[in-house]
């Protein structure tokens, strides 16, 4: 189970919020240092930085209550469905000047009906949202505009802790604002803000509105997205976090070259190293990702990959934490090649695994919810009658099994959507319903699970 953290929030602000003031803090140069201003650095990537203003209509369902069903007769629907109107402020970067390319966070456009950029120079242009992926909270936008300045990406991989960061963006609302500090962590997961975590955190004071904001290097190029902070309130106190600049191009590049993003997979299950286990495997760090169990058939079972391995870098980078694996791995995109670092029975090797298709996968269901503990999912294939997603395994007493999931059941719908595969079941499952009712194919039969 993932720690709670309460007050992590999203950054991008919502136009009712109440504005808190908060003092920045200058960039801690050494008194020997050359750097006697960050002004020449900043006019060049400025512009490549875009305030985004997005507008819309968000409809949420309440189920009516048995009482007022009956009272209104047979006729009433199950549900008050109600569609409110929103405006919420954020920020994008540039990544591509001749095409028109913004970078944002997918928390800063979802739902919304028209989406305004508007350039440092005061021009405003409506944009077009050419795909998303919500579990790791990137979109990727196109503007039809000339004389763009796009920001150069960095490598992320290369940051270490203590390095100087700039951070751009339009806190509440305000216009674009520069911010700076250094980095203060790498490899952050377990916020519970997305679903794939793999965070930059930053003291540069970020706030509500920079969502989808730049957080840069000193040479002006971009290390990570900003994405959310620590703070009571949106307000910032320090603890910013942004996605890394390596995961944002991967998933661009993805979005653009399939219209989605095709995520890998290696197929293994796994958890944090601790000293505990460190010790146990003879390993003298506490920096890798553990692996318990590795999924039959999988790209992990082909690449000879065995339960007890301790994965320790990915491509020649090191891997801090299971964490920050899946993350990486999630985003690099299916049929790639890696170059995985182990470390098994004292010695460490490498070996090289093709990602498959999350899709062809199976996957544990509590990634999705904590309620499908215990159940393991995969895609129908032919050779089943109907089209959705199979439990595979329910281990004994856990809370699918608990809940009446049984293996060969069939998941065709989920609070009455159809469910085809395992894109849409996370879809559904990731807007967080207060209940799951399954629509579930067992058999010749058709029943319902609630799960709550």
């Amino acid at each position: 189970m993932k720690r709670r953290l309460p007050l992590v929030s999203a950054l991008a602000l919502s136009l009712g919020l109440a504005i808190l003031p908060q003092a920045q803090a200058a960039l801690p140069f050494g008194a020997g240092s050359d750097i006697r201003s960050l002004a020449p650095v900043l006019e060049k990537v400025t512009p490549g930085v875009v305030n985004i203003s997005v507008s819309g209509s968000k409809v949420s369902r309440q189920a009516l209550p048995e009482a007022f069903r009956f009272f209104f007769g047979p006729g009433i629907p199950g549900e008050q469905v109600q569609e409110r109107p929103f405006q919420a402020l954020g920020s994008g970067v540039i990544i591509d000047a001749k095409k028109g390319y913004v970078i944002t966070n997918n928390h800063v456009i979802e739902d919304a009906d028209k989406i305004i950029i508007t350039l440092i120079d005061g021009q405003e242009y409506e944009a077009e949202l050419i795909g998303t992926d919500k579990q790791s909270d990137i979109a990727l936008l196109k503007v039809d505009a000339k004389n763009l300045v796009e920001v150069e990406f960095a490598d992320s991989d290369q940051l270490r802790v203590g390095d100087f960061a700039i951070a751009i963006g339009n806190p509440f609302g305000l216009g674009q604002t520069v911010t700076s500090g250094i980095i203060s962590a790498l490899g952050r997961s377990g916020l519970n803000v997305e679903n794939l975590e793999n965070f930059i955190q930053t003291d540069a004071a970020i706030n509500s509105g920079n969502s989808g904001g730049a957080l840069l290097n000193l040479d002006g190029k971009l290390v990570g997205i900003n994405t959310a902070i620590l703070g009571p309130g949106g307000g910032n106190i320090g603890i910013g976090f942004a996605i890394p600049a390596n995961m944002v191009k991967s998933l661009a590049d993805q979005i653009l070259e399939y219209g989605e993003v095709r995520r890998g997979v290696l197929g293994v299950m796994g958890g944090e190293l601790t000293s505990e286990l460190a010790r146990t495997f003879g390993y003298r760090s506490q920096h890798g990702a553990f692996v318990s169990q590795v999924l039959e058939n999988s790209s992990a079972a082909k690449a000879g990959l065995q339960a007890g391995d301790i994965i320790i870098s990915l491509d020649g980078k090191p891997i801090r934490s299971f964490g920050e694996l899946r993350a990486k791995v999630a985003t690099m995109g299916a049929d790639k090649t890696v170059s995985l670092g182990l470390f098994r029975d004292g010695k460490e090797q490498k070996v090289e695994v093709t990602l498959s298709r999350a899709d062809e996968e199976n996957i544990q269901a509590n990634t999705l919810n904590e309620s499908l503990e215990g159940a393991l999912l995969a895609q129908t294939d032919g050779e089943d009658k109907v089209q959705g997603v199979k439990i595979t395994e329910v281990t004994p007493r856990s809370a699918a099994a608990m809940s009446g999931l049984e293996k060969g059941d069939i998941i065709i719908g989920v609070n009455r959507q159809r469910v085809k595969n395992l894109n849409d079941l996370r879809q559904i499952v990731q807007s967080k319903p207060e209940v799951l009712a399954l629509n579930i194919q067992r058999g010749n039969s058709s029943i319902y699970l609630v799960l709550r």
